[in-house]
């Protein structure tokens, strides 16, 4: 398929857009995926497939000039809950939480989500011109994937275990494979056989990530403050010196801004991957690479930006597929697929030659929607932190109401709420004894995934084993994941005897 940019059509499709009304529905958008985004259990799917409806009578330019502005808007918004209250809004900035919240507790709420919207801003840009540029490179490269290349990029994914698990690598490592047994909870998804349900039918369709998270995190984060709150007691709030960053801090560390965003674009664009998995990767591959690794999970910068730049860089990726194979890249982009469907637009292979300007209409939402989340991102960071200076005796009450209603929403379910205490009793139970909670809700991300496309991979090959070597792609993850977790190992025993150095001298 031969492929070109045509500028002045790139060029028209801008002022297009600049037409007061589709300006006003963007604008729209990102207010609303923002509102959606930071209340914990309603997230950008949520928000996207409940406004879908009311864009039936609207073109396709204002259409999507909203649920795109809801998408990119969401997808950010998901870090302001995970820093101020350590509950991340969605699966994806499950992460964020390690080190925007540790940020938050040392006073510096509101330099954490200003780092946080920059980093969203520019991984979101990124994908939005990688869109443009190599939509068809990456939909060869996803045509090339099989249950094999799946399986690989999941245990690759698995390795950033070996970045989250804290002081003991067996007890990371431990609490990430309780989670994969979590995440096998339900309906087998090859001999479709009830697994670890006891014959509750709640079970049967598995745990939600998102009651998962509300448990795992807030609950056990209000447990613990429960525990030590003197009745009355008003916590000190430090106030941030700067909200605003600036340009050098984010020269400094363009090597992790464009790393991050390159690692979101390409997992966004293999479809069944998502924002969980870049935004893992990402942080795994920073902290690995960084010169202060002992300050992730203490409140790293390095680590907001490695998250939060993945995380929205998956919003250009997921589209790719969803332009050049009409395959959704995500749980959105199934929602947008609908979408477009309702506008007459048949996605696939030919889309991107038919309908450019539609493609390019895409890539200036995106950029316009990136940039108003940018605005107002920066604007919101200084009064979002002030809920800290909240009194730890009304805020824990207001959490626990937030649990509530964010667990029910995902299902309507009050079981959802139930999974969710007995989660978050067992994630304060793990906290008690210096298990971290971050593997297994990394495992109960990656357990899914993992699971049958082995299977699948294996029973595709007859039950040989040497088909995870004989794909090159599969055979290169895989590389990837021993290097990895080698490197993340040795970086490990490094600190430690510094550390030992350090207290003997």
């Amino acid at each position: 398929m031969d492929f070109f940019i045509d500028f002045g059509v790139i060029g028209s499709s801008f002022l297009s857009l600049m037409h007061p009304i589709t300006l006003g529905w963007i604008v729209i958008g990102v207010v609303v995926g923002i509102i959606f985004g930071a209340v914990p259990g309603l997230t950008a799917t949520t928000a996207v497939a409940l406004f879908t409806p009311i864009t039936f009578d609207l073109d396709f330019t204002d259409s999507f000039a909203f649920l795109l502005g809801i998408y990119c808007g969401g997808y950010y918004a998901g870090s302001i809950p995970a820093i101020l209250i350590n509950t991340p809004g969605a699966p994806g900035n499950a992460a964020t939480a390690l080190d925007g919240h540790a940020l938050a507790v040392q006073g510096k709420a509101g330099k954490a989500l200003s780092v946080s919207v920059t980093s969203s801003w520019f991984g979101g840009i990124f994908s939005a011109f990688m869109l443009l540029v190599f939509a068809p490179l990456f939909t060869k490269m996803a045509l090339k994937f099989g249950p094999q290349e799946y399986f690989a990029v999941a245990v690759l994914g698995f390795s950033a275990i070996a970045s989250i698990s804290g002081k003991s690598m067996v007890k990371g490592l431990a609490a990430g494979m309780i989670g994969c047994v979590l995440g096998c909870i339900g309906m087998d998804p090859m001999d479709g056989i009830p697994r670890f349900t006891f014959g509750i039918l709640d079970l049967f369709s598995g745990i939600d990530i998102l009651p998962a998270l509300i448990g795992l995190f807030a609950l056990t984060e209000v447990f613990s403050k429960t525990e030590s709150l003197k009745r009355g007691q008003k916590e000190e709030v430090l106030p941030s010196d700067r909200v605003l960053p600036k340009f050098k801090e984010y020269w400094k560390r363009k090597g992790i801004l464009l790393k991050s965003s390159i690692i979101g674009t390409i997992v966004g664009a293999v479809p069944g991957t998502g924002p969980a998995i870049a935004a893992w990767l990402s942080y795994n591959e920073a902290k690995r690479g960084s010169k202060e690794p002992e300050k992730f999970g203490n409140g790293s910068e390095e680590g907001i930006i490695a998250c939060e730049a993945a995380n929205n860089a998956v919003t250009g990726g997921a589209i790719i597929p969803l332009i050049t194979l009409g395959i959704p890249g995500d749980a959105v982009t199934a929602v947008l697929l609908s979408a477009l469907l309702i506008q007459g637009l048949t996605p696939g292979p030919m889309m991107i030659v038919n309908n450019y300007d539609i493609v390019t209409t895409i890539l200036w939402i995106l950029i316009i929607a990136n940039c108003l989340m940018l605005v107002f991102g920066l604007f919101g960071s200084k009064y979002f932190s002030k809920i800290l200076s909240i009194p730890s005796t009304i805020l824990t009450p207001i959490i626990c109401v937030l649990c509530v209603a964010g667990g029910f929403s995902v299902g309507n379910s009050t079981f959802d709420c139930l999974l969710a205490l007995i989660l978050g009793i067992i994630g304060y139970g793990f906290m008690k004894f210096g298990f971290p909670v971050a593997p297994m809700v990394l495992g109960m991300v990656l357990g899914p995934i993992i699971e049958p496309y082995f299977r699948l991979a294996l029973i595709s090959s007859d039950m040989d084993p040497m088909i995870f070597i004989k794909s090159p792609l599969s055979c290169l993850f895989l590389i990837l994941t021993v290097i990895l977790t080698w490197s993340m190992q040795r970086k490990g025993k490094g600190g430690k005897k510094e550390k030992k150095a350090e207290k003997a001298a």
